[in-house]
Parts: C-alpha cells; structure tokens; sequence
C-alpha cells in the first residue's frame, strides 16, 4: 500500500510534538573526487567526531552493492570505527510494517492511538491527565439544531478512574514508554528518509574519546571522464613560430581539457578532483541481496533400504595429516607475526592482512588515491600509477549536482610538423593534410578528439591515441586538395627458384612479385612532406628499391618531398617465396618432365628425375600386361560359360558334345597358364614398386 508522507508528517506532528529530538549527527563534506576511465570514480569525505559518535549518510539502492564492496573507513587519532549499519532492501512499507508502531497505511491520530492500546500517555486538556489507553470510539454528536458531527473520543485509565477525551480537545500528546517512543522515532526517520523511495541510509558508528579526525571513501560508478584538445599552429607569443627548415617543425599551443560530469545528488563544493587514465579492473557484486546456504535434509534410516556407505580413515594416518595441518598453521602464524584485530574488525576483518586495514589505532593507510609526485604542470600535476596515470587538478573544484565541467589540464607548447598522408584505401586521389605531434610535455595525453587551427583559422578536427611524454602521432585534420596521387599496379610473373628433392617428394620454390607505383604531383605553393602508407601483409616481403621511413604494425610508410610542379614517383617493389611439395609417386610424368626441363634444375636433380620416370614407365609394363592377361581370363571365363549351356543341351554320344569337350580342356590349359603369368607380373610390380620407393628414400638432392 502506498503511504502519503505528507498526511504521516502532518499527523505525527502532534503527536510526537513534545518528543526530544537527536542531537544532530556530525556531517561529513565531500572532500575529494577520483574519476577512473573504466566507468567508477573514488569519493572521500573527512571531518570530525567528538566522543562516541554516528554519522547518517544515504544513497541509492543501486549504490549500496558498490558501497559494501569498496567502503574504506579511518578513525585517524585514536579511535575505532565501531559498526556500519544500513537499511534492508526491503521496500519502505515492509519496514515501516516492522516497527511497533505501524505507520504504513497513513493512519489518523486516532488509529494511532488505538494501535497504541495499553501504553501510558499524557495528554495536555482541560484538565490534563495521564494514563493507560483503553481505546478509541467515534460518536455522533450534535452541531447546532439539525447537524451532527463525528468525532474520536480516547479513553485512558487513570489514578481517579476512566475518563474519556475528545481528540480535537487534546492539544498535546506524549508517550511515557520509552520503547515505544523510540520505535516511533524509527519508524518516522524511515519515513523522513523514505522521501525518496530510492534512497537508503548508512550510519557510521565512531567509538573514541575527545575530538577526532575521521574519513570515507567508496567507490561508485559514474561517467567515464573524457579529454578533448586543441592544437594552434602558426604563432608563438604573437610572433611567426620559429621553424627547423629541415624538419619543417614548428612550435605548437597544445591545451587540453577534461570533461567532467556530475550526476551524483550533491553539489561538490572546493573538491580535490583527480583523474585517472587506464583501465582498472572493476565489476559489481550483490552484497546487498541476503544470502541463504541451503542445507541438506537428513532423513530417519530405513534398513530395508540401506544408504551408501562411508568408511573411517586410518587413525595413524590420519594422526600425521593433523600433525602436518598443525606444522602449516605455524608456518602461516611466524610469516605474519603482526596479524592482530584492533577495534571494530569482526571475523571477517580479523582475517584481513594488517596492513591493509583501515580502521584501529589510528595508523592506517591514508585515503588519499596518490602521492605527490610528478612535475607541476601549467594547469595540472600528473603522476604515474602503475599501468594508470593520473591528472591531479591544481585547484578545488566546484561543480553543482547534475552539472557538468571542462577542466584544463594542460596548456603547453610542443613540436608539431606539417605532413600530408597518403592511404589509396582511406582516399584513392588526394592525400590527407595531417601533423606529426611530439608530445614534449610531462603529462600522459588521453586519447580525445584535437581541433586544428592554423594561426587564427580552423583547419579541421583529428583524433589522437594515448601519448606518452617523449611520444608522437600522426594526425589527420583534412583533404590536401593541393597533391594528387596516381596509384597503379604492375604485375610480376611466377619465377620458380629451386627444384630439391627430399625423400621421394618433390620441393619447389616459387617466388611470387608484385610492385605498385605511386605518382604524385603537387600544384601547390610549397613543397609537401608526403608520407605514403602501404599495408604490410605476411608473407610478402619488401625488395630493395625504397626503404620505409616508418613500419607500423600493419603499415609501411614511405616518406616522399613533393616540389610543386614537379612530379615524383614512388615505387614499392615486394615478393614472397612459396613451397609446393609434390609426392613423386603419385604425380604424373608430364609434371615431372616439365620441373626436368626446367632451367633452375641441377643435373643431379635432372637424372633422379628421369630414373624415376623410367621406374614408373617399367611399373606400368608390368601393369599393363597383367591388365591384359586379366582380361583375357575374363573372356575365355564368359566363352566357358556359353559352352556350358550349350553342352547342357546336347547329346554326350553327339559329335558337337565331344567337340566342346575338347574345347573346354584347351580352354583351361590356357586359363591355367594366364593366371601364373598375372601372378608372376603381380611378383614384378610389387618387387618394382619396392624398389621405386628404396630408390626414392634414399634421394636428397639439391
């Protein structure tokens, strides 16, 4: 059911009216901001506790999983953090539902007072009274001459006896249980927090004496922080920028700027903001979800139907397994001899490495994400952190809850040359205007979008990877309409290079070729450094006649000065070697007699090949004729069988009868005499066929 906070808050008023209220919680300030690029950002309040003291802090539903899982907390002069409590998950009805006092369906004061049966009041009337509450009635009762009115009416047991009240005669209400009222003291804050049905609190529970430092840090998800920056070519304090005539390098105005986005729902008033480039690995888990083991069920045994059995292990042996358990546990306890529980650590925390507890005697680690490190920059600090690196913005920030914020990080003069870059793939005619960056500053520059001005005219936008200091890149910001390139393609014939045989297979090198021309002209003013990519592709290798200035891990790149009105050609000649293996037993004689005649063959090679041509020729002698005999039995076997039919008609006294039969025996002396003679030609097969593949084993020729 849902509940109107309003009407509660509204009706709760009186009752409550005279209840003392906390005192109010110390409050802890957003003190620093830590944004990552993986999607989280690190926030730290700090402040001061006197005594044992609770901090109330809410957040949304969503972030308590986060909050469980990376929440650091420091009590830093002496203290102890004693307990952090939070609110179930369970909505605001089911909570309220929990309390002593119900307040979820919006009840009237009279409903109140009815759930409140049997609890000791007092109540400012004429006169005032103070009792136990037998219950709450409404009566009609009359208004004027014709009207009438319902009104509640509390009756309370006192030290004189019943006495009834009428509720809108009653101008003060307190409770007298102390447990009641502070179950009406929860359920209301629920109700406060519950404004936003989303939110949830936290209480921190601080335990110490005096006035004490104390802080916290968690990790949430927040947006990715990004970085965009804008390069100025041309000038330098207002005066032409001095330029290297061979490098064509000039000085550059680099600025940078980090975009910052704050979606949380307080305002970050003077934080210390840091921001950090790299891919930390973070994920999200449901800490906040309870979790119940199920547990197996144990059933009465029944002999009729006898369970799987288990059987004790050796006493001795496992008198030694306790032994060794007992020896590892004390090896455990000598390397970390400072392990110890200090404050509030629980069985969990007690189990924690020392050093990386955060709680205690006041000696912990420090929240703070980085040292001082790093060279002060012109607008920011930039210090390394592992495979991270961060931004470490000078000044405290403010920026309102969702509101977003540009903030400079850098702002520096670095190197930058004039280049144009040639890709057919990216744009067959005309190369792209572009500049090689050299990032001469200390800081690490984040990949972002770079908006190029040539002195005081924008010349386009390009993208930028990761820079390292001492690092370049080129960029590319737009279409040199000025330089034309021409690409064509030439093809190479197939060389064979080598003929080699290897135990009965036949190597052979082939060298494939291939070459492309670049033509270029420039009809502009100036003379163009022109860098020209080509694909690098395994396994074609680069031959000889110009070498790259550059080799990326998938480019070639040639470097070519472009005069204006004079072409230029660039030429890139590249071949790649393939094997083709070829078992000689099973290839054909015309292929064997083409690699035999071909010029790259040795005379060794030569002569093996043709003796194993005649090899293979003498096998198939041998095979042809036992093919022929083979099918001269399968001719005199079907003449046979037309004799046989025949007979099986005749007379055995016939003449023709006695014919056949002298036929048939001539018939069989030759069948007989065909079938040794295909059994001796099988012998001579097998026997050369043995002897071709000795012959070839043993062949290793160049």
């Amino acid at each position: 059911m849902q509940v109107s906070r309003t009407a509660i808050a509204a009706s709760l008023l009186a009752v409550v009216s005279a209840v003392s209220s906390r005192a109010a919680e110390p409050a802890l300030p957003l003190e620093k901001v830590v944004l990552f690029t993986s999607g989280v950002g690190f926030f730290q309040h700090g402040g001061k506790v006197d005594g044992d003291a609770q901090v109330e802090m809410a957040f949304k539903s969503e972030q308590i999983n986060d909050l469980l899982k990376s929440m650091v907390l420091e009590d830093r002069d002496g203290g102890t953090v004693a307990a952090v409590s939070y609110a179930s998950r369970d909505p605001i009805t089911k909570t309220l539902g929990t309390f002593a006092v119900n307040l979820t369906d919006n009840p009237s004061i009279g409903q109140i007072l009815g759930r409140l049966r049997g609890a000791r009041i007092e109540v400012a009337a004429a006169p005032p009274a103070s009792g136990t509450i037998v219950g709450v009635e409404k009566r009609t009762v009359p208004v004027g001459d014709d009207q009438t009115v319902e009104k509640e009416f509390v009756t309370i047991l006192t030290k004189e006896g019943l006495r009834t009240l009428a509720l809108d005669t009653i101008t003060r209400l307190k409770l007298l249980d102390e447990r009641l009222q502070g179950e009406l003291e929860k359920a209301l804050a629920v109700l406060a927090l519950g404004t936003d049905n989303d939110r949830k609190s936290v209480t921190l529970d601080f335990a110490g004496k005096g006035a004490r430092r104390v802080r916290v840090g968690y990790v949430q998800e927040a947006p990715v922080w990004k970085t965009s920056y804008r390069v100025v070519l041309g000038a330098e304090d207002g005066k032409a920028a001095e330029k290297d005539k061979d490098k064509k390098q000039e000085k550059a105005l680099l600025q940078g700027w980090a975009i910052v986005e704050n979606t949380t729902d307080q305002d970050w008033k003077d934080v210390r903001m840091s921001l950090v480039s790299g891919r930390p690995i973070s994920f999200r888990m449901d800490l906040y979800q309870p979790l119940y083991v199920p547990r197996p069920e144990v059933r009465q045994e029944l002999y009729a139907s006898l369970l799987p059995q288990q059987y004790g292990q050796d006493l001795a042996k496992r008198d030694r397994e306790f032994a060794a358990a007992g020896e590892r546990q004390g090896r455990i306890q000598l390397a970390r001899p400072e392990k110890a529980a200090s404050g509030l650590r629980g069985a969990a925390a007690a189990d924690a490495p020392a050093e990386s507890s955060v709680v205690g005697d006041g000696k912990a680690l420090s929240l703070d994400m980085a040292a001082n490190a790093g060279s002060i920059q012109s607008v920011a600090q930039g210090a390394t952190l592992g495979e991270l690196f961060r931004y470490e913005i000078a000044k405290p920030v403010s920026i309102a809850r969702q509101r977003s914020a540009m903030l400079p990080i850098v702002s520096e003069q670095i190197e930058a040359e004039k280049v144009s870059i040639y890709d057919d793939r990216v744009l067959a005619k005309h190369p792209l205007a572009g500049l090689r960056l050299v990032n001469s500053t200390k800081l690490n520059l984040m990949q972002g979008p770079v908006t190029v001005y040539d002195g005081d005219v924008y010349a386009g936008d390009a993208r930028v990877e990761d820079l390292v200091p001492g690092s370049e890149r080129l960029v590319s910001y737009a279409v040199d309409l000025d330089v034309e390139v021409a690409p064509r393609t030439e093809p190479r014939p197939e060389e064979i290079v080598s003929v080699k045989l290897a135990k009965g297979t036949l190597v052979v090198t082939r060298k494939l070729a291939r070459r492309k021309i670049f033509e270029i002209k420039n009809s502009g003013a100036d003379a163009v450094k022109l860098l020209v990519e080509h694909p690098r592709e395994e396994p074609w290798k680069l031959v000889a006649l110009e070498k790259p200035a550059e080799t990326t891990r998938d480019r070639y790149r040639f470097a070519v000065t472009a005069e204006p009105g004079k072409p230029v050609t660039l030429e890139v000649a590249e071949e790649q070697q393939t094997l083709q293996q070829l078992a000689l037993v099973n290839t054909d004689d015309s292929t064997i007699l083409f690699f035999t005649n071909a010029k790259q063959t040795s005379p060794a090679v030569k002569e093996a090949l043709t003796a194993v041509i005649e090899r293979k020729r003498e096998i198939e002698r041998f095979v042809q004729e036992r093919a022929k005999r083979e099918q001269e039995v399968n001719v005199v076997g079907q003449e046979q069988e037309r004799i046989r039919q025949n007979m099986a008609q005749l007379e055995r006294t016939s003449d023709l009868y006695t014919r056949y039969v002298q036929k048939f025996a001539v018939q069989e002396d030759r069948v007989e005499t065909l079938r040794k003679e295909v059994a001796d030609l099988q012998a001579k097969e097998l026997e050369a066929r043995r002897a071709l593949d000795d012959y070839l084993q043993q062949l290793e020729l160049n």
